[in-house]
């Protein structure tokens, strides 16, 4: 199994769409909605856009998509990490978090939220990427946890 990544350009927002769905689809089921799940093909070019996307590929098959977006100096945000789901489990969303740290060269600090009580997250953020949680909000009736790894 080999792991690449390249920058996502406008012409993938159909693709990512369907990653994204393929991934988020289960969330969209036990959350009622999920930000990353339903979107057209138009607001992912502008999301393309307004916050920098890697395709994660498998073998060169498209698997998945990781974005990071700075927000101050040295501090970055992860605001998607989705693998579709015949994919997950087998490291690569490991590989992801790690592929960031090498591309945020400067980086102090990086932030991400995900749904509180999706505990697989919970788990692999804190013991396999060393995220810790340091506060909580809502969006709607879901409870997120924001997530902090320091250098």
């Amino acid at each position: 199994m080999t792991i690449n990544y390249r920058k996502a350009v406008p012409e993938d927002a159909q693709m990512l769409v369907n990653i994204y769905n393929a991934a988020y689809y289960s969330d969209h089921l036990r959350y009622g909605a999920c930000p990353g799940y339903g979107n057209t093909k138009e607001t992912m070019e502008k999301s393309i856009k307004d916050f920098p996307k890697y395709v994660i590929l498998c073998d060169n098959e498209p698997v998945g998509c990781i974005s990071c977006k700075q927000i101050e100096a040295g501090v970055y945000e992860i605001g998607n990490l989705c693998i579709v789901p015949e994919h997950q489990g087998k490291g690569i969303g490991t590989q992801a978090v790690k592929f960031i740290k090498t591309k945020c060269e400067d980086w102090n600090k990086i932030t991400l939220v995900t749904p509180l009580s999706k505990t697989e997250n919970v788990k692999f953020y804190t013991e396999k990427c060393g995220f810790r949680i340091v506060s909580t909000e809502k969006d709607g009736n879901v409870e997120l946890a924001r997530f902090l790894l320091e250098r």
